[in-house]
């Protein structure tokens, strides 16, 4: 009878290690795991970029700007790279306003789309591309994010060429003035981000990368052949 009550004594014990197991391995789980989609579940095109992907991509031999003519001439940046803690660069057209709602967004390099689709209220349509270019000799990776599209031309796992039209201009669908909310990263893990954040670490200064990486007099217009 002794023996059959310390092992009534042992269940409830067992029972709530289980439990805290359980919960351990549900929370590692949810840390790991890609960012969850507009559904809440993780979207496929978020997995982690694998070696042959990475490999495969084909490669930027320059980079150009994202909206309007003359590689930006007719873009003005709102809100700039690390100010207000903001993340990327808010452009603009000329007009202001609503002026360049529906205005078209390029790529501004060859890539691969990662993620094209409707992220959250607060971002809308969202495409997120990766990049491989030669410096020094060496093959690097970095990531173009564009933010609050109205539109999106592209699907994922797709490779795409600089200046070929991703998307178009957008409110976030209606919450704020249109504009074009770019980010440059130097990492090529997928990430969708908050867009402001204290330490800009990873973060580039977007208009300043795509001047150094140009790559082509200003006077080169053409789009990637």
């Amino acid at each position: 009878m002794a023996e059959k009550r310390n092992r009534r004594a042992w269940i409830p014990l067992a029972l709530t290690v289980s439990a805290v197991l359980l919960l351990g391995i549900y929370l590692s789980l949810r840390m790991t795991s890609p960012p969850p989609g507009a559904n809440g579940i993780p979207d496929p095109c978020l997995q982690p970029v694998d070696a042959v992907t990475l490999a495969t991509l084909p490669l930027a031999t320059r980079f150009d700007f994202p909206m309007g003519s003359q590689n930006g001439a007719l873009v003005y940046n709102a809100q700039r790279f690390t100010e207000n803690r903001h993340l990327g660069d808010d452009l603009n057209g000329m007009g202001g306003e609503n002026t360049d709602l529906g205005d078209p967004v390029f790529s501004v390099a060859n890539g691969r789309v990662l993620y094209a689709g409707w992220l959250s209220d607060s971002w809308g349509n969202c495409v997120l591309l990766v990049h491989a270019y030669e410096e020094n000799g060496a093959r690097k990776y970095v990531q173009s994010f564009y933010g609050h599209l109205d539109h999106i031309h592209v699907k994922p796992n797709t490779d795409i060429k600089r200046g070929q039209q991703i998307g178009t201009v957008g409110t976030a669908a209606g919450k704020y003035l249109a504009h074009l909310h770019f980010e440059m990263r130097e990492f090529a893990t997928p990430y969708l981000g908050v867009g402001y954040r204290e330490n800009p670490a990873g973060w580039i200064d977007p208009s300043g990368f795509l001047q150094t990486h140009r790559g082509a007099p200003e006077s080169d217009l053409r789009p990637e052949p």
